[in-house]
């Protein structure tokens, strides 16, 4: 990359993060904002991280349902050697259930939704929302 995050300290503290800054507390936020939105490069980084753990996500999501396609039709069919084949195809579906489990946990994409929604329903007050296609909507007094 051509590209130079425009404080190295805070680029280093962000990447051990992987870009994640939606556990931390509001006080500390503000600042970690400020430099999302004056870096490019860590901007960038944050982006391709979502997309890669949203893609694991995904990709997992569908392997799964191809497993358990997989049984439905070995079922279905009732081919020689059915059982070892269910069994494979459910063996499949576990793995896939369980990638998709530590994907989940191990990465701040769910929580990066959840937070985006909760911070979206509240008023609107963070970066999350200037992020978004709507416009953003207070609550009415």
């Amino acid at each position: 990359m051509s590209q130079q995050c425009v404080d190295p300290i805070v680029g280093k503290i962000l990447a051990g993060w992987r870009y994640d800054i939606s556990g931390l507390a509001p006080e500390m936020c503000g600042d970690y904002e400020n430099h999302f939105a004056g870096c490019e490069h860590c901007r960038s980084r944050q982006r391709m991280h979502r997309i890669i753990d949203v893609g694991l996500i995904a990709l997992a999501s569908i392997s799964g349902g191809v497993f358990l396609l997989a049984f439905g039709v070995i079922r279905h069919f009732g081919p020689r050697h059915a059982f070892w084949l269910e069994i494979a195809a459910l063996a499949g579906f576990a793995l896939s259930a369980l990638i998709w489990l530590v994907v989940a946990v191990a990465t701040p994409a769910p929580v990066t939704v959840l937070d985006a929604a909760r911070k979206a329903r509240a008023g609107c007050r963070s970066i999350a929302c200037r992020d978004s296609r709507t416009p953003c909507r207070k609550k009415s007094a």
